[in-house]
């Protein structure tokens, strides 16, 4: 699993646990369900019944590659004998089962689901409290949709802001009077290539260049942590204007910078929730 966080929703006045996934490979907390019903013990029950063993056996057929599939089958023959009991551990460990997870900790231990089985435990349950899950995860990734395309937009907002700041620099200070637009054009895509190589080592050629089946330009490529880097050197590359620095200086110092801002952007928590 990718980038994991935790979360948590109240169904029907439980609090159910979640561990949602950058891949969108979400997790509910099979623990949590169970005790809204009694305890733990009825993940056991539910795995006991032939129909589950079936149910869980298809999903990792169709999601897992390094399934165990002999292992499957023996457990799917005992299934619904009297003598039959599978706990989450030892159909993870036989099976190398990816749709349960089984967690330590104090806070969020216990057995997670991929949310196609953990609905499937909650209509056994209950068909009632798998509505109101279903219903109350919707609410949840549509509010954590909204929250990143939020900051999606206030980032882009930034950047424009910027942008201009960097713009209006090389209007003042680079551009003479009296010059043609083409040249004008020349001296923009000129410091936009400074930028290019402090950040991404090379210009807008080089990167075409080397990728001439890909569309758009470096930038279209770029990741969250470059685009908030990029928005930042923009408006020092427009001070390093306005304090006459030469172009291989400013070169040499926002190279330095991007070298620092991508090392700690790289590691903070909250930037990731935006990957």
């Amino acid at each position: 699993m990718d980038k994991q966080f935790s979360k948590e929703i109240i169904v029907q006045g439980s609090k159910i646990s979640l561990l949602l996934n950058s891949n969108n490979n979400d997790y509910i907390s099979l623990t949590d369900m169970a005790k809204k019903f009694g305890d733990e013990v009825m993940i056991y029950q539910w795995m006991r019944n032939r129909n589950t063993v079936e149910f869980l056996g298809i999903w990792e057929r169709m999601h897992n590659v390094n399934f165990k599939g002999i292992e499957f089958e023996t457990f799917k023959k005992q299934a619904g004998m009297n003598s039959f009991s599978l706990t989450p551990r030892k159909w993870i460990n036989a099976t190398k089962a990816i749709g349960i997870i089984s967690k330590s900790g104090r806070y969020n231990g216990g057995t997670y689901a991929h949310v196609d089985i953990a609905l499937e435990f909650g209509a056994w349950l209950s068909a009632e409290f798998k509505l109101y899950l279903i219903k109350e995860f919707q609410r949840l990734k549509t509010e954590e949709n909204e929250r990143l395309m939020l900051g999606w937009d206030t980032k882009r907002t930034l950047a424009k802001i910027n942008y201009h700041i960097h713009t209006d620099s090389i209007k003042t200070y680079l551009i003479p009077n009296r010059i043609s637009k083409h040249q004008a054009t020349c001296i923009f895509a000129n410091e936009a290539d400074l930028l290019n190589t402090a950040l991404f080592g090379m210009t807008a050629k080089e990167w075409r260049e080397q990728n001439p089946t890909k569309n758009g330009n470096l930038r279209d490529y770029a990741d969250v942590s470059q685009l908030v880097c990029l928005a930042n050197l923009e408006t020092l590359n427009a001070e390093f204007i306005r304090q006459k620095m030469s172009a291989s200086e400013r070169l040499s110092k926002l190279n330095e910078i991007a070298i620092i801002q991508m090392r700690s952007l790289l590691n903070n928590p909250s930037l990731k929730l935006l990957k």
